[in-house]
């Protein structure tokens, strides 16, 4: 990667267009919308609104099916180099097997386990709160694929789960499972009732997860939750990531987030007296 700035799913990424126009304001890896097997609308409106300190979202899992979605991966993959890692979301290890297969061969380079969707059923929480579903997911995937298997966990799980997932990598974290009532109307705003919520609220609860894990494991992590400027890209490396994930922060500070965060990272880098990142991961732990 030329940075360690990689888009998050389920933003600006379901189509080959808008995650070139990501690479091309400075991301240093995309990840895809997660993709299940079969077409999926999706929850009804209301499913975004906007809080004090972050964004609940309950969309639903809304995706074209593997089949169709093969194309943009495709399409993408002829007109950059940059890292794609292809998102999947599934209910048993087969399902999860052949969707990795799929992704491979469309040319992805890593594959990220979507099993912590904080408002969907049978596909999100449930699977990934199982410590041995979860296990035998990763290994479904990686007896079938030579590119590295990610698991994206929850905040609201044990992280011993990942940890022992024996995933090529750790992604923390997910959306926190959350709700909004309107008093007015005396009932849930979203139609779901139930969401996640993203944002600068939860980056606490993000460098929390990302550090325990980096003091128990030295399985590669990408930190996500709450990254609006490059000291939160630094404070996570700090906690022992590798790289980050962007996602609130492109609503916040639009497309060029991360042009701005590679600036704002030279430059305290610079003034600290650092000249790789390398020196700055897992800092905080020593």
């Amino acid at each position: 990667m030329k940075n360690p700035l990689f888009l998050a799913s389920g933003i600006l990424d379901e189509s080959a267009t808008s995650m070139l126009r990501v690479i091309k304001n400075g991301a240093g890896g995309v990840v895809t919308k997660s993709i299940g097997m079969n077409p999926r609308n999706g929850y009804g409106n209301p499913c975004v609104v906007e809080l004090e300190c972050g964004i609940l979202n309950a969309m639903g899992l809304p995706n074209p099916g593997i089949k169709e979605y093969g194309n943009e991966i495709i399409e993408l993959r002829s007109k950059t180099t940059v890292p794609i890692v292809g998102s999947v979301f599934a209910s048993n290890e087969n399902d999860f097997a052949e969707l990795g297969i799929a992704m491979e061969g469309y040319g992805v380079d890593a594959i990220e386990l979507n099993v912590s969707c904080p408002h969907v059923t049978n596909y999100g929480l449930e699977i990934g709160s199982d410590a041995g579903l979860v296990k035998k997911i990763v290994k479904a995937v990686k007896k079938k694929i030579k590119i590295p298997v990610f698991v994206k966990i929850s905040p609201n799980v044990d992280i011993k789960i990942a940890i022992e997932s024996e995933a090529d990598g750790i992604v923390a974290i997910n959306s926190a499972r959350a709700m909004k009532i309107d008093i007015d109307a005396k009932m849930p705003i979203l139609s779901n009732k139930v969401g996640g919520y993203s944002g600068p609220a939860i980056k606490p609860i993000g460098m929390r997860c990302v550090y325990e894990i980096a003091t128990a494991t030295n399985i590669p992590i990408i930190g996500v939750g709450g990254i609006m400027n490059g000291k939160d890209v630094i404070e996570y490396l700090m906690a022992g990531a590798s790289a980050v994930q962007i996602g609130s922060g492109v609503h916040y500070r639009g497309i060029e987030i991360f042009k701005k965060l590679k600036e704002e990272m030279d430059e305290w880098m610079t003034k600290n007296g650092y000249e790789s990142i390398s020196e700055l991961i897992g800092i905080a732990l020593e």
